[in-house]
């Protein structure tokens, strides 16, 4: 999940409206019951209605009139968009963190690989934040701000698409090679082998489970994928 830094009740709902929708807490397609929404969050209707025009503007959430809101559907032209910049910027931000990742790098990734889990519907939610954390923790020894900034944004707007994946008969599998992975990941960043690094992430990437959702949605063979 991406750290926000809270300026007003409008930012709070945003960050936790936005979150929900990314994790599936609010479904797609679902009403925004927004006197409900704000009285849970101890807020008046006024920042609510301020951070839905907000997620309105990122095409999280579809407008209906004055008043009305629905979260927007799934939109898997939008998952190919997001899949395939991905494919370009974090083979490239692995390649950078070879070359500049620092001792503190380095401990990051080991700590985060040590609550690593298979990320299968068994583990649910604790092996989704592990498996983030270590991606996060890998491209951030990148040092370069506006790929870190992308890579967090992309990882968030296909949390929706990577839990569709989640759901496919492979998500019940017990698939060990995405776990693997990530430990080799960490191995050759460490080392410093730049372009092994950015060889493996694409190879990662391609059976992404972001993949295996568009794979279903097209029509293709479903295939075992890692995260």
């Amino acid at each position: 999940m991406t750290t926000y830094t809270f300026t007003s009740k409008a930012d709070v709902a945003y960050a936790q409206i936005r979150q929900q929708i990314l994790d599936g807490s609010l479904e797609a397609g679902s009403a925004l019951a927004q006197y409900e929404l704000a009285a849970s969050m101890g807020i008046s209707i006024t920042p609510l209605r301020e951070a839905i025009r907000r997620l309105s503007g990122e095409g999280l959430v579809l407008l209906e009139g004055h008043r009305n809101a629905r979260v927007a559907a799934m939109d898997f032209e939008e998952a190919r968009q997001l899949f395939e910049t991905r494919q370009a910027l974090e083979p490239a931000a692995m390649a950078l963190a070879a070359v500049r990742r620092t001792d503190a790098d380095i401990a990051r990734m080991n700590a985060a690989l040590e609550s690593l889990l298979p990320v299968t519907r068994q583990w649910g939610e604790v092996a989704l934040a592990a498996h983030r954390e270590v991606h996060q923790a890998l491209y951030t020894a990148s040092h370069n701000m506006v790929m870190i900034r992308m890579l967090n944004d992309l990882w968030d707007k296909s949390d929706r698409y990577r839990r569709a994946g989640l759901e496919l008969p492979s998500g019940g599998e017990p698939r060990t090679r995405d776990f693997e992975e990530h430990h080799r990941l960490v191995e050759l960043v460490t080392e410093g082998d730049a372009d092994a690094a950015r060889s493996l992430t694409c190879s990662h990437i391609a059976n992404s489970l972001t993949a295996a959702a568009l794979d279903a949605h097209e029509g293709r063979t479903d295939v075992a994928a890692t995260v």
